[in-house]
Parts: structure tokens; sequence; C-alpha cells
């Protein structure tokens, strides 16, 4: 009976359709970009994802961080250090980001667990810059990073070091904090990877390490860096997690 009453039902509907009719259009599942996807679900799952949670009070930690990419050698650095299960922070040029085909390595530096910040947008030295410009070189590589992962980020490295109380201000607004450093291994001048992981095996507990994996030596002396500082009881965390937070926009850290 049941099959008889779907059949008459249908017969209906097909005979009494008008002669112009025509039948609507499947319905087709949203378009949704990957970054408003990763928005939806950070919103959704609060805490997602979970960051690690190191005591640097009680552990030797130091934070590698890496400027001025993302570049050729990026990708071996990730390579390198997602074999070691290390994570590091990587402070961006924005016009670095912008040649980064399909910020591809902008967003794996954030799919692995790294921490990425802001290294201006053109690499000026800020302090001698008026603070309209400041702010452009800040709000740019800010965007566009979120733009590329919908990350905003937090953490911020002035080019060369180059402060002072304008550029801090404008930090502050931006809601950025300043890390400098602690141990320079002067990679850019010595292009020696010996001699870069000499210098960055000289670490202490609380430093904050500055290389830049824009050189290929650089990478090339990682492993050696790894091993050295594994060798010596040293957890290796982001910026963030050497401070157990977050740190506070506009002010100055360089170690723990």
């Amino acid at each position: 009976m049941a099959l008889l009453a779907l059949a008459l039902c249908v017969t209906y509907s097909v005979a009494t359709r008008p002669r112009s009719w025509t039948p609507p259009a499947p319905l087709r599942p949203a378009v949704v970009s990957p970054e408003a996807l990763a928005k939806r679900l950070v919103s959704m799952q609060a805490g997602w994802p979970r960051s690690r949670r190191f005591d640097c009070t009680k552990l030797k930690c130091v934070a590698l961080t890496f400027d001025d990419g993302p570049g050729e050698y990026t990708g071996r650095l990730l390579d390198l250090l997602r074999a070691h299960g290390v994570r590091a922070t990587f402070f961006v040029v924005g016009q670095m980001v912008a040649a980064d085909k399909d910020g591809r390595l902008t967003r794996r530096i954030v799919e692995e667990g790294h921490e990425i910040g802001n290294h201006s947008w053109s690499h000026p030295a800020l302090a001698g810059l008026p603070r309209e410009q400041i702010e452009r070189q800040l709000k740019r590589t800010d965007d566009l990073v979120e733009h590329l992962t919908g990350v905003r980020m937090r953490v911020m490295r002035p080019p060369y070091g180059s402060t002072n109380d304008r550029v801090v201000a404008e930090l502050r607004r931006e809601g950025l904090a300043e890390i400098l450093w602690s141990v320079d291994t002067l990679d850019w001048l010595n292009r020696v990877p010996s001699v870069v992981a000499k210098r960055a095996g000289a670490a202490k507990p609380g430093s904050i390490v500055l290389l830049h994996d824009i050189h290929r030596s650089t990478v090339e002396a990682v492993p050696a860096i790894l091993a050295t500082l594994e060798k010596k009881g040293y957890t290796f965390v982001t910026v963030s997690e050497l401070y157990g937070r977050t740190p506070a926009a506009g002010r100055s850290y360089s170690e723990r």
C-alpha cells in the first residue's frame, strides 16, 4: 500500500508539472576558504591548538629564533626541526611572506607548531622612522600573516635591534611585545656552520638565540646546534613558552 501511494504521488507530481517547468539546481556546499575555516575552528574550540607547557624556572630552556624569512632554506630548516621534535620562533619579513608562493612556508611554520613573529615589512631601522611609517611596517606584515594563517602575531623583533621609545609605543598600540636576544651567533657575518654552531652552543638557561634562516650555512649548523644543546640537557621552546605566557605588548624581552 505504501509503495502504491508513493507511485501515485510521483505520477501525479510529474503529470501536473507545467511544460515550462525546469528542475531546480542542486544545492552546492558553500565554499569556505582555509583561512575562514581555521578561524571558525578556533572559535568553536577554545584554546585550540593547545600550546605546550614548560616550567622554565626549573628546566634548562632555550629559545631558538630565526629572522628574515621565509626564504630558500626555510623548508629544509623546518624539516630538521620536525625531525628532532623542536619548535622555534620565526620572525618573518612581510615582503618575504608576500614572495612565499601561495604562503606555503608561512602556513607551514604555523601548522607545525612554531611561533611566528613580526620582523617589519621591508627590514628598515625602525628607530629612524616617523610613527606613521613604523605603524605601516608593522600593520602590513601583521595583516598579511593573519590573512594567510589565521594567526594574529603577538611578538615582534625590530630589524637590527633598532628601537626607541617611539618604536615601543607603536608596538604597544599594535599589541606586540618586543623580542631582542641574549646570544648573537653573528651568522650573517661568519657564514661557517661550525662557527655558528659553537656560538649558539654557548647559550645559557633562559637564552634567546638569534639566527637567520635565509643563510644556508645557518641551516647547515642546526643539527650541530641541536646536538650540542641536547647533550647539555636543554629543552627547546618558543619565545612565549620560555616565559610561560604570551609576552606583554609594549614590553621588551631579551632573555628569561
